[in-house]
């Protein structure tokens, strides 16, 4: 049994969360936290709210509050929005209480006297219309390294690069909009040099890292080196710089700085709360345990440079990350998401119009892992209708259906050889998915998921039990107890993605006891009792509707002011054909075994397909929207008798259909329980 103690990024309070956040940091843990602890790990889940920075302090003077009545109002409607989502912290809290500012404070004063803070007299922007220093996220400009004109003095969003307010190119005010004088200012800086050959040889040691992590730390470290970086600021709303100097009157630590020690002061917060108050330094002073830093990759300097540092300046036992699996963005529709300009779905709001089960179904089958993934609405009606309802909803309702017919409880059974080979196919796959989950791989964790329900349908279609109702009535309760014992597993294997309908799965098979406490050890060895009655059936996943993704569209349309998104124009159609025309074509239904990137091209895909007992090769026009894993298992249609042809130097031996709207495309699926590869379309 390992140790784990897992945070996602602080989301600052001055804002709602989007689909954005919840796919980059939050919903990729919460995946893989259930997921260890059914694998009998001992975890600690900690995150909250950063309720310091200049961004709540810029959101308060826009609404004429108080920076505490923003950060009060956001860290609720920031919880509900997880709570709707079933995403499950062993602790919330937030940056503004007491506990941190204490903590934040003895963090500075170790750093000060282990000699690691220096202090500085440089010169600063001034507002001289708003009459105030100006700490960098008040000022705007054009970032150095990449041209974006929408940067900011800390940190240039777009490439990623930290920044100083003087590096931008035309710096203004964001206060006042006018461009800002040079003023002296005093600040004490964190020496970031002397930390960075400890630095170096940490990151090199973390071979399993992301590169987005490694590479682009080591590269930044060797290229510029470490130098000082301000940790105090010039604000009115922070935790007070703990020093008794004139010129520390008025100053706050930078937000950037007591943020992550709120990942401490949070597991502290649930110590006190459950009674041992002494237990988080099992978890944050002591080398056994994994410490796992789920992030955007806008954070990725903050938490494998700056945080590592703070925690190296202590000088005490500290432990320091084992990963900061970071991910990449999500766009939506196309475009990045903004909140400035309202072009974004809003995890609350999404919530109240689908079930969340779905939302996370298709943000962790889409999961921006290793390169920013776009999220459509199209794409979340086609996972939700065509795999989880065509397929994981299909098996449970057939199956429950069934045995409802049959008496509605569990039939004893004689299990035979093809039974035997179901279950460790099952097993194997089991196995194969908590790997995944284990390497924070959410995108294969769903097809593998989806991979045990086809499995179901597919042992169900074989041995065909409305036929066995008639001819073998013994061996129709072997076959409904493997059906239901499926289910069993396809419930334990779903939990961590859509935890809310495994549960209820687990229900309707009348289990006791609650689904997260099932071990993978376990799992495989019991089964359902025989004659345990079986619980009321219900359908898991609707089917979602064109007008309600229309409706979607719309209002995304609407909130946002401009027409990024227009429907689809209907092209002119071509000309009429006759039957004996149609008839020529050869549609086929045939199972993708194995595929792969054509490097030598930017569209295309080299996919292995087997029809029937034949294979072939065929190439596709579609790396833009599916990658190689998600296709491996899936059922599509080509057209069988298309004279082969060769693309990029390799030979296509067919075509697949897809749909598409001149920049989507989205392939025509089956459901694998319904037809075999091979069987004729028309």
């Amino acid at each position: 049994m390992a140790r784990y103690l897992v945070t996602s990024a602080l989301p600052y309070a001055n804002g709602p969360l989007h689909l954005g956040h919840l796919a980059g940091a939050y919903l990729p843990a919460d995946i893989f936290v259930r997921s260890r602890r059914m694998n009998g790990d001992d975890i600690l889940y900690i995150c909250g709210t950063d309720e310091h920075g200049v961004p709540i302090t810029i959101r308060a003077e826009a609404e004429n509050v108080s920076p505490r009545d923003i950060v009060t109002r956001f860290h609720h409607e920031i919880k509900d929005s997880f709570d709707r989502f079933n995403i499950e912290f062993d602790n919330f809290s937030g940056t503004a209480r007491p506990n941190h500012a204490k903590l934040s404070q003895e963090f500075f004063l170790n750093l000060l006297n282990n000699d690691h803070i220096m202090v500085k007299e440089e010169d600063q922007f001034y507002d001289e219309q708003s009459d105030r220093f100006l700490p960098d996220r008040y000022v705007e400009g054009t970032c150095p390294k990449c041209g974006d004109e929408k940067a900011r003095g800390d940190q240039c969003d777009k490439c990623g690069v930290l920044l100083t307010p003087f590096e931008l190119i035309n710096p203004t005010s964001s206060l006042s909009g006018s461009k800002p004088i040079i003023k002296a200012a005093k600040h004490w800086y964190l020496k970031l040099q002397d930390f960075e050959k400890d630095l170096t040889t940490w990151l090199e040691s973390k071979t399993t890292w992301k590169d987005s992590v490694t590479k682009f730390m080591l590269g930044w470290i060797r290229t510029d080196g470490l130098h000082e970086r301000a940790i105090t600021r010039d604000i009115n709303w922070g935790i007070p710089v703990p020093l008794d100097d004139p010129d520390a009157v008025g100053k706050v630590l930078y937000v950037w700085f007591d943020a992550p020690i709120g990942y401490i002061s949070s597991t502290m917060e649930w110590a006190e709360r459950i009674g041992k108050p002494e237990l988080w330094k099992d978890y944050w002073k002591n080398n056994d345990t994994k410490l796992i830093h789920f992030i955007g990759k806008d954070n990725i300097p903050f938490h494998a440079v700056i945080w590592p540092s703070l925690l190296m300046g202590q000088k005490s036992d500290w432990i320091l990350p084992h990963d900061i699996p970071a991910n990449e963005y999500l766009t939506l529709e196309g475009e990045k998401i903004s909140t400035s300009q309202n072009w974004a779905v809003w995890a609350t709001e999404a919530a109240k119009d689908f079930p969340t089960d779905t939302l996370r179904y298709a943000l962790a089958a889409n999961a921006p892992e290793s390169k920013d993934a776009d999220f459509t609405w199209a794409f979340f009606q086609a996972r939700n209708n065509d795999e989880l309802a065509n397929i994981y909803g299909n098996l449970v309702n057939r199956t429950m259906t069934f045995l409802h017919k049959e008496g509605g409880v569990v039939p004893e059974a004689n299990y035979n050889d093809r039974d035997q080979e179901h279950f460790t196919y099952l097993e194997n796959k089991l196995n194969e998915l908590f790997t995944a989950f284990e390497h924070y791989k959410v995108r294969e964790a769903c097809k593998l998921m989806m991979d045990l329900a086809r499995e179901g349908n597919r042992y169900f279609d074989e041995t065909k039990p409305w036929v066995l109702r008639k001819t073998d009535p013994e061996r129709l309760n072997t076959v409904l107890n493997v059906c239901l014992n499926t289910l069993r597993i396809l419930s334990f294997g779903s939990y961590s993605i859509i935890p809310h309908s495994a549960e209820k799965l687990w229900n309707m098979l009348g289990q006791e006891g609650i689904l997260s406490l099932e071990r993978l050890n376990t799992v495989m060895k019991n089964s359902l009792p025989i004659g345990q009655q079986l619980k009321e059936s219900e359908i898991l996943f609707r089917k979602i509707e064109d007008n309600e993704i229309k409706a979607q569209i719309e209002k995304l349309n609407k909130q946002s002011g401009n027409k990024k998104m227009e429907e689809t124009p209907i092209k002119e159609s071509k000309p009429e054909i006759t039957i004996e025309d149609f008839l020529k074509l050869d549609l086929r239904v045939a199972e993708v075994v194995a595929a792969e990137n054509l490097e030598k091209s930017r569209k295309l895909l080299k996919l292995q397909v087997k029809i029937g007992d034949e294979s072939r090769q065929i190439l596709a026009g579609i790396k833009e929207f599916y990658s190689p894993e998600e296709l491996v298992g899936r059922k599509i249609v080509i057209v069988y008798n298309l004279k082969p042809a060769k693309l990029a130097g390799e030979l296509s031996e067919g075509m697949l259909l897809a749909a598409s709207n001149g920049d989507k495309s989205l392939l025509y699926l089956v459901d694998p329980g319904d037809i075999s590869s091979g069987s004729s379309v028309g």
